[in-house]
Formats: C-alpha cells, structure tokens, sequence
C-alpha cells in the first residue's frame, strides 16, 4: 500500500503566522505518525499580491519551525495549463457559463433582489451570484468577449448538481459544529462559483482540487474556514473524475477577540515572534501542541 500524502499549500501574499504553523505542524506530525509524504504547494494564482521575498519567506519559516518536505514544491502558476484542461472539460459537459457583471454590479442587483427579501448568502457569507448570465445567447456572449468586456466563468450549479449522485466526504478532524465521520456535502449553498476569471484559467476552488489529484494527496489536514468549502470541492472532483481524498478540518488559531489571524498581525507572524525571541518550541506552546 502507497504510503499517505499530505500537503501544506500556503499563499506567497504575506507571511507566515500561528495559524500557519499550526497547520504546516499538523501536517508534518500527520506524516510522521502515518510513514507519509509531506508536500509543498505554493499557491500563487493571484499575481497581483504574491511576491518572491513571501515565496522565500515561507521556506525560511517551515525550516526554522523544524518541518521538512518533499521537493520539488509545485508553484501553482507555472501549471495554468492543468486548470485550464480541468475547465475545458467541465464547459464540454455545459456547465460553464461566463458572467460580465462586474462586482459594483453584482452589489446593486444583490441590493435590488433585498428590496423584496434577504437575498441569499454562501457559508462565508457572501450574496449568492444574482445576475441572469446563464440566459445569454451563444452570439451574445461571444459579442460580449469580442469586445473586450471583463467576465468571470461561473458554474451552472444547478445543471452540476444534476451530475453528481448524493455527495458526502470523510471527515477525520472536526467541523466547526463537531461534524464528523461522513459529512454530507451542499455545494448548492455556494450558488453559482466562480472558476476562472478571462485574466486567468483557474480560481481556488478549481486548481485546489486539480493539484491535489495530481500530487496524490490522500488527506487534507486544513483549517475549519475551509470546511464549508469542501463541498464545492467533492462536486468538482465527481465532475471532473478526480479521486476522493480524506478531510481533517483542525481548529482555527485566533486572536485575543476570538478572530481569525490575519497576515496583517504581527503579533503573531513568526518572523516578528522569532525577533523577539521565541523559539520553535515556543511557537508550539502557543499553539497548543505543548
């Protein structure tokens, strides 16, 4: 039997803080205990905020914590082409659609639907997709990217839904309301995602569960920010004839007032905690694992 495949997947955007070193810790003990792989994906998708002295910092940071990894680390905007594939297929089977609204658009007709209501909301809160893009004609759409006009390409949920049997995934860790075992996934509650942008094939959702089927990565040891969003990623999987990895969603390392960390506090960033002089056995003391 292939020994276990793990992965640690952060994003070049800032540096590193507790929360991160919790979940990279996780991870490297994970493998440890179980005789697996740890993996090192950089995921740098948004070439607007991701920078090399980040990339560099983040490898400086796993080191000094103690945690080692496989090489080479795959750098998701040097495999645009495997997103790419990944979303042609999905428009074969018709469940792409491009959407032109820009965002300050998307806020009025979200404003315009509450005038008689709530207008619905995804797990992380944001409104449900409002507009009536899906209801475009061929020529329409193709006169609108001919012309040069911005667009998101979102999944038609409803018509994925209708290719995918009753999904579920295995949760080895905890949901934020202490699911476990087999959890039952609602991407529905997502409404219509976005996949890509027209400046770029992928968005997180899609090239998160394209790498790792790619990489092998058997159990994803993650945050429960992201648990929510797992069932976004089974529907993908089964649409796309990927694999079906294990989930173990761990709990969030928060700041004094109970909020998610920040790349923003330096407070908490290891660099500035190893300035002032604490230790990586330091850092596991604040994050719980003694």
């Amino acid at each position: 039997m292939a020994p276990p495949v793990f992965r640690f997947a952060p994003s070049p955007n800032g540096h590193l803080h507790l929360g991160h070193a919790f979940s990279a810790l996780l991870n490297f003990e994970r493998a440890q205990e179980t005789g697996g792989r740890l993996l090192l994906r950089i995921e740098d998708i948004d070439a607007t905020r991701c920078r090399p002295e980040y990339e560099a910092a983040i490898y400086e940071d796993l080191a000094w914590l103690g945690i080692s990894w496989e090489m080479p680390v795959r750098r998701q905007s040097e495999h645009l082409a495997d997103y790419r594939a990944a979303l042609d297929r999905l428009s074969a089977l018709g469940l792409v659609y491009p959407a032109f609204e820009s965002r300050a658009e998307i806020a009025k007709l979200v404003a315009a639907r509450e005038a008689d209501g709530p207008w619905p909301r995804d797990p992380d809160g944001a409104p449900l997709y409002p507009g009536d893009a899906r209801s475009l004609s061929a020529d329409e759409r193709s006169h609108l990217i001919a012309s040069g006009a911005p667009y998101a390409l979102r999944l038609d949920m409803q018509a994925a839904c209708r290719h995918a049997a009753r999904l579920s995934w295995s949760e080895l860790g905890e949901g934020p309301d202490r699911e476990r075992g087999t959890v039952p996934a609602r991407p529905q509650a997502w409404g219509d995602v976005i996949l890509a942008r027209k400046e770029i094939p992928t968005s997180y959702h899609l090239s998160v569960v394209v790498d790792d089927a790619l990489q092998g990565v058997s159990e994803i040891v993650r945050g429960q920010d992201l648990f929510h969003a797992t069932s976004v990623h089974r529907l993908l999987q089964v649409l796309l004839g990927l694999g079906e990895p294990a989930y173990h969603h761990h709990r969030l390392i928060c700041d004094g007032e109970g909020r998610k960390l920040s790349k923003s506090s330096r407070s908490t960033g290891l660099r500035d905690l190893r300035a002032a002089g604490v230790t990586p056995a330091g850092i596991r003391q604040l994050v719980g694992l003694g």
